[in-house]
């Protein structure tokens, strides 16, 4: 009889408001994979907080060389800021452990070229970004639908996001999301929409880009119209802003040669010529939860995952790239091009 695979004991690194309502109930969900052994987070009533909804047996820290010292602790999920995540990644690779951490990975490129020389001078560790959208079903429906041609050659596509973020809605309360920091609010967001983007219609070659603040509140810029161009061929339209929302949103839509696909969370539609729409329920808001399940089979099994810092979504092999290389941007560099970068139209 096989010999049951212990839980993997994982330190909680931030007590946050992704922390509460994403990150925890995920790994509750996975008690086969996971044991929460500790949880950091600069104040202590944040982490004793946090740690209630777990157990007795968590320790708590306010400081984190402690509980990176401890060896039975082979795992971190580190849900902190932007501006100062990079630090917390960086110390705990140094320190051996497996790092899953949350999107994008730095603030900036130059503190993410840092992070990434690290990790290849240490490849037995485990480093996953979380990007719950990679793992979203939607998503990876419509990229298998794409990549076995049932709309035919991608041509055109557009999604356009409109999303106020107000006094009242509890992300509105981190400050740090309103504190300026480069790409604010759309360096956060966009971040989502770019893996998604790249996981169905692969690698981006350039981008044309606007940005505006358009609400004072939240620097140093909250709206975006950008055309994207992809190694494959397909010319995107990308409209997003944190200043102003509608009921009209309009979801990811891809227009090929035979016919077109729209695609949001939790729903796939495939238009084909001459064939009456046809709706695809699926999956919706469990990507944490599936790519913590990836980050266990990584780690246990040694098992590909979509969230490597670097590698692109899907190999360009099955994009039909006939050869082309694509710029090997992470999600955050080219994030950071489309929030810094005005082009003319």
């Amino acid at each position: 009889m096989a010999e049951a695979i212990k839980p993997i004991q994982i330190a909680l690194v931030g007590a946050g408001l992704y922390a509460q309502n994403a990150h925890l109930p995920a790994l509750l969900a996975l008690r086969e994979h996971f044991e929460i052994v500790a949880v950091y987070s600069r104040t202590r009533a944040a982490a004793t907080s946090l740690a209630r909804r777990i157990g007795d047996h968590v320790a708590i820290y306010t400081e984190l060389p402690p509980l990176l010292a401890r060896p039975e602790i082979e795992a971190v999920d580190i849900m902190l800021p932007i501006p100062i995540q990079a630090d917390f990644v960086a110390a705990a690779l140094q320190a051996g452990k497996h790092v899953i951490s949350e999107k994008p990975i730095a603030p900036d490129s130059d503190a993410a070229r840092r992070l990434l020389a690290q990790h290849e001078r240490q490849p037995g560790n485990v480093w996953m970004v979380a990007e719950n959208w990679r793992y979203e079903e939607a998503f990876e429906r419509a990229a298998q639908f794409i990549a076995d041609g049932v709309i035919g050659r991608p041509v055109i596509a557009q999604w356009s996001r409109f999303a106020a973020l107000k006094p009242g809605n509890p992300y509105y309360g981190t400050e740090w999301r309103r504190s300026g920091f480069a790409g604010g609010l759309l360096l956060d967001g966009i971040v989502h929409l770019v893996a998604a983007l790249r996981l169905v219609l692969g690698e981006i070659d350039s981008v044309v880009s606007r940005v505006d603040l358009v609400a004072p509140d939240l620097p140093p810029a909250d709206t975006l119209a950008a055309v994207l161009s992809f190694a494959g061929g397909v010319t995107a339209s990308l409209l997003v802003s944190y200043a102003v929302e509608t009921p009209w949103g309009t979801p990811l839509t891809i227009v090929g040669a035979q016919g077109s696909l729209r695609v949001d969370r939790g729903l796939v539609e495939i238009a084909r010529h001459g064939a009456q729409v046809e709706r695809i329920e699926c999956g919706k808001l469990h990507g944490v939860q599936r790519e913590l399940a990836a980050f266990a089979a990584a780690i246990r099994h040694g098992s590909a995952h979509r969230n490597t810092p670097r590698r692109p979504a899907r190999p360009r092999s099955d994009r039909g790239y006939a050869g082309r290389r694509a710029p090997a941007w992470t999600e955050g560099e080219f994030v950071g091009r489309l929030t810094t970068y005005i082009g003319d139209w």
